[in-house]
């Protein structure tokens, strides 16, 4: 590494991390060729997950370095989360460490024509290793991308797969996605395949190599297997490409010169969206802190401690769960169930609450289980939301979602003659499907509803808890959800309950979660 002058910023580029090696080995050798690109800068990278070394490595490596400027440029291609709120949270951290230091942060890669001529030039050459020749008027194209939460950044893709398509003359484009965004790619494949083009030549829109690059060839290969009258070549991702390492340098540049610019027009964080209207202003704040260093040396991991610790209750609600543990005889309970079981006594002030609480058979082991698989849980209401405990839900990286309020709920609530809590359940089976853990702590309506998707539209919840309060509709509606067979599911007898007990039940299934992970990590 060359030393630069004083007045010339460090750089540092910022890469996701990969579980696969050949996708770590791209990308340093990417930073290989900027190195030999500025040879009077610093240049070192950092990953945000999954590789040493970390991004706050990388950074404090570059100010031991001499730099008193540093400049992070996202190796990513869209802005959304990553590059909004993960690499952002990791820049600031360390500007508050290093205060005389000055820190600027570059918008990621984007579409940038540089990029566009890159995938043209992998398109051609794909093209160029079939021994058939195929019109382009008879090829679709189809653009897979990473699949974001963010609808600007997927939305992207579209737009990259339109520009390719009408530039290059193809018959046809089509986008799907690698996760998190739909289509996913073998379903994208299979409706491309059924469009009656001769050709089908898939691009994916990937700076690096890595499992879900191989995992796409993978499912490109299985599908030509199926449909031999159908031609499928897969092009190469963008890679390590000197048009890559220019576009990289082009926004450290940018950012010098104080003419860089993030995508905000469209930004779900900055802009009322539909569909994410409770994102607008949400705070920046990093999600990867438990997969940093996950592929560090041997004697790092050995030295380092558990990223989960048993739950530490706070000394007044120890003492409280102690006084309630000698209230009462709780061996008629099931041990799964006496967490929850305790703290809905301490949430209510009531001992004989237990009594009354139904758990179908396995719903706690089931629940723990999809806290930790699925990390997101539905309320009818924003008081349950209130009552989770935040510092549980940030450990375990779970995501709470309420649509009573959303303008879209009111217009269908207007629209269906149904009550806003059950408009905010529909629209959490329409944006979310099954993966979801259900609290519903308040309205009897939106237990009707859960039932009648259940029923009707095959809706499997992961688990759904039912504890509203009140004497209208709330008999039956426990009573119903008792009664549904296909979920698993908590409730209870009789008119009590509400929000704090739907929120004392998540808390409860989030600290069983939180000291089972904790005890795997002991091991």
């Amino acid at each position: 590494m060359t030393r630069k002058p004083k007045n010339l910023p460090g750089l540092v580029i910022a890469g996701h991390g990969s579980r696969d090696p050949d996708g770590i080995r791209e990308f340093e050798q990417m930073v290989s060729l900027l190195e030999s690109q500025t040879h009077d800068q610093t240049v070192t990278h950092g990953y945000l997950e999954f590789a040493n070394p970390t991004i706050e490595q990388a950074i404090t490596k570059n100010i031991n370095a001499g730099s008193k400027q540093i400049v992070m440029i996202p190796a990513i291609l869209m802005a959304a989360r990553h590059g909004k709120n993960d690499m952002p949270s990791e820049m600031l951290v360390l500007q508050r460490d290093y205060p005389e230091i000055e820190f600027q942060l570059t918008a990621p890669l984007g579409l940038d024509p540089l990029l566009m001529e890159l995938a043209r030039e992998h398109i051609i050459t794909a093209e160029a290793n079939s021994p058939q020749v195929v019109l382009r008027s008879e090829t679709c194209l189809v653009v897979i991308g990473r699949g974001t939460t963010d609808p600007d950044a997927n939305s992207e893709v579209y737009k990259l797969a339109r520009i390719l398509e009408e530039g290059m003359g193809f018959g046809g484009s089509y986008v799907c996605y690698s996760g998190t965004a739909k289509p996913l790619v073998a379903d994208g494949l299979r409706i491309a395949a059924k469009m009656g083009f001769r050709r089908l030549v898939v691009f994916p829109f990937f700076l690096f190599d890595g499992i879900l690059v191989k995992r796409i060839v993978t499912t490109a290969t299985e599908l030509q297997q199926r449909e031999p009258d159908l031609e499928i070549v897969v092009a190469n991702h963008l890679g390590a490409h000197t048009l890559v390492a220019k576009t990289i340098l082009a926004r450290a540049n940018e950012a010098i010169e104080g003419q860089s610019a993030m995508n905000c027009s469209l930004c779900k964080y900055r802009v009322q969206i539909i569909g994410y209207e409770q994102q607008l202003g949400e705070p920046q704040q990093a999600h990867h802190l438990q997969v940093r260093n996950l592929f560090a040396k041997q004697q790092d991991l050995e030295a380092s401690t558990s990223v989960f610790t048993p739950y530490q209750p706070h000394p007044i609600e120890a003492e409280s769960i102690r006084i309630i543990e000698a209230g009462r005889d709780w061996s008629k309970f099931p041990k799964a169930n006496l967490v929850i079981l305790k703290r809905l006594v301490h949430t209510s002030g009531d001992f004989s609450v237990p009594e009354d609480i139904y758990f179908s058979p396995g719903a706690v082991e089931t629940g723990v289980l999809a806290l930790l698989r699925c990390r997101r849980i539905i309320t009818d209401v924003t008081m349950v939301q209130t009552g989770l405990k935040r510092a549980l839900l940030q450990q375990l990286e779970i995501d709470t979602w309420c649509g009573v309020h959303d303008p879209e709920s009111h217009l269908l609530a207007d629209k269906y003659n149904i009550t806003r809590s059950a408009a905010g359940i529909r629209r959490g089976f329409e944006k979310f499907g099954n993966d979801i853990v259900l609290a519903i702590g308040d309205a009897p309506t939106a237990i009707i509803e859960t039932i009648r998707l259940i029923h009707e539209h095959s809706w499997r919840p992961q688990l759904v808890i039912g504890l509203p309060v009140g004497f209208v509709g709330t008999l039956e509606s426990k009573e119903a959800l008792r009664r549904c067979l296909q979920v698993p599911r908590i409730t209870n007898s009789g008119t009590r309950g509400g929000a704090p007990w739907a929120a004392s039940v998540i808390n409860g299934l989030m600290i069983d979660a939180i000291n089972q992970v904790a005890s795997y990590d002991q091991e």
